[in-house]
């Protein structure tokens, strides 16, 4: 498509498409709610796709010469508003980057709304045809055999991908393999995506992955793993789309039920996948890094995938965000709160980020800040899981237990969590009845209860005995924990629920065994 767009024209983009003679945005041809400066906004960035568009430029189209408002803030809503139209994140933008201090840029490729390509004229060459569409096969199939075609090759992807990570987990925990020799780190090149997917359906489908993967709950996350399955079948070598998948099992495992080795194993093999078909690309990097410490334990290889990412493009934000939060876990809170401010200057109005940044400022001791944070962002976006998620650990740890049920009850809700549902009605009537001795046991029983019906990570039954001074059975359900592969255990050493193990040397025999640090 032509670099400027026209403005009577009908332009489209993954599933929107934007009328810029009646200002209408339709997405999958239901219009959506926009207002005039944020549609606007729109324009512009879509007239100049690829290019940085300066604030001040944002400024003159928004607002006629003579009007004085706050200038800054009101280009700021208009974005942010935009954005929420087309559902997309300022830390992993489908559609529009922001570029430093400067402006912002239209990201995503654009498209004329016809579909279907018109057929070459009569005389056209045969050179050109044999270029640009594959040889005809003698008998051509129908609408109906490439839908079923299309839905053979999905659901032998799924179980291609579950078979690969089943042999990935093999070899991961085969002999020897924590003890191998780090590869060679290559030469720095520019970062760049060496492949472009071979088609606009994968394309369309790999946006509409992005848009439901940026909502951060669980059905929109199981409705991207959906879209970026549906991009591999038309593309199988579309590396950018391994990567969604990737991602999307790296969140589930924290914004739904689904048990972290299933989500890990699964994220692994797609992102292994994604590094293999575009060894350049940043986001790939990352997303192994993510999952290789996370799902695979070795903080080692995690850090070099995670500064290969960073070398790669270091405006990365993800990379710059994940790296953040995997750090505490070795200690370096100083380091973890740096890179998760770099990420905050990348994308200084993503959600995400911010409740990061709160939790890490927990962990390093600037409760009364973090908190004020965290309540911010649970009042502006209450349905975001994370401010209730890490509110629900800061009530837990400071024993202000009346909140701590109210936020476990709100993040059982969210992630559709029936374990966590029982254990929060278990811990509000324990506490009715008896107090913070009460809440405990209470909680302790149901948790016992739902672990031995295979519902319940140890953590948590190893969490609740550590408070009731259970050593012995705090210890047994944490070596159940790194037995098991329960990733949950990672976030051992940063835990103060447990600071009064720290001095066991079973404790200490723990930390070891799944690769961290001693702590003091």
């Amino acid at each position: 498509m032509q670099s400027h767009v026209s403005k009577d024209a009908l332009v489209c983009f993954g599933v929107f498409e934007a009328d810029l003679r009646s200002g209408e945005l339709r997405k999958c041809g239901v219009k959506v709610k926009i207002q005039e400066l944020p549609f606007q906004a729109l324009k512009l960035l879509l007239s100049r796709p690829n290019e940085v568009i300066h604030r001040d430029q944002l400024r003159q189209a928004l607002w006629p010469d003579g009007v004085y408002v706050d200038f800054d803030r009101g280009v700021i809503s208009a974005i942010n508003r935009l954005r929420d139209a087309l559902g997309d994140s300022a830390e992993n933008p489908v559609f529009i980057e922001t570029v430093g201090r400067r402006g912002y840029r239209w990201i995503a490729p654009l498209h004329s709304p016809q579909s279907v390509p018109e057929e070459p004229r009569e005389g056209d060459s045969r050179e050109k045809e044999s270029v640009e569409r594959p040889a005809a096969p003698v008998a051509t199939a129908g609408p109906s055999s490439r839908r079923k075609l299309a839905f053979v090759f999905v659901f032998a992807f799924a179980f291609a991908l579950s078979v690969l990570a089943i042999v990935v987990a093999r070899w991961i925990f085969r002999p020897g393999y924590r003890d191998r020799n780090a590869t060679a780190k290559s030469n720095r090149v520019p970062a760049q995506n060496l492949r472009q997917p071979a088609n606009r359906e994968a394309e369309d489908f790999y946006l509409k992955g992005r848009y439901y993967w940026n909502k951060r709950t669980p059905e929109s996350l199981n409705q991207a793993l959906e879209a970026f399955t549906q991009a591999i079948a038309h593309d199988p070598n579309y590396s950018d789309a391994y990567v969604g998948l990737a991602d999307c099992y790296n969140l589930l495992r924290e914004f739904s039920a689904m048990p972290g080795n299933e989500a890990y194993f699964k994220a692994f093999a797609a992102a292994k996948k994604a590094v293999e078909l575009d060894q350049q690309s940043s986001e790939a990097h990352a997303s192994l890094a993510f999952v290789t410490f996370w799902g695979m334990w070795d903080a080692a290889d995690a850090e070099k995938e995670f500064r290969r990412a960073i070398e790669l493009d270091p405006n990365n934000v993800k990379a710059h965000h994940w790296y953040a939060t995997f750090l505490p876990a070795l200690g370096r809170h100083d380091e973890a709160l740096t890179e998760i401010d770099l990420a905050r200057k990348l994308a200084p109005d993503s959600s995400s980020i911010l409740a990061d940044k709160a939790e890490l400022l927990w962990s390093a001791g600037h409760h009364e800040q973090a908190l004020q944070l965290l309540k911010q962002l649970e009042a502006a976006e209450p349905d975001f899981i994370s401010p209730h998620l890490y509110l629900r650990f800061a009530y837990f740890e400071t024993g202000d237990y009346p909140s701590y049920i109210v936020e476990l009850k709100k993040d059982a809700l969210l992630t559709h969590d029936a374990a966590q549902s029982s254990v929060a009605e278990a811990a509000a009537n324990g506490f009715a009845k008896g107090g913070e001795h009460g809440l405990f046991e209470a909680q302790l029983s149901e948790q016992r209860k739902l672990y031995e019906q295979g519902k319940l990570s140890p953590y948590f039954v190893a969490q609740t005995d550590a408070r009731l001074g259970n050593t012995r059975e705090a210890l047994k359900y944490l070596t159940i924990c790194v037995q098991s592969h329960d990733q949950v255990v990672l976030n051992l050493s940063d835990d103060q629920g447990f600071a009064g193990l720290h001095g066991d040397p079973a404790f200490k025999q723990l930390l070891a065994k799944i690769g961290l640090p001693p702590v003091d």
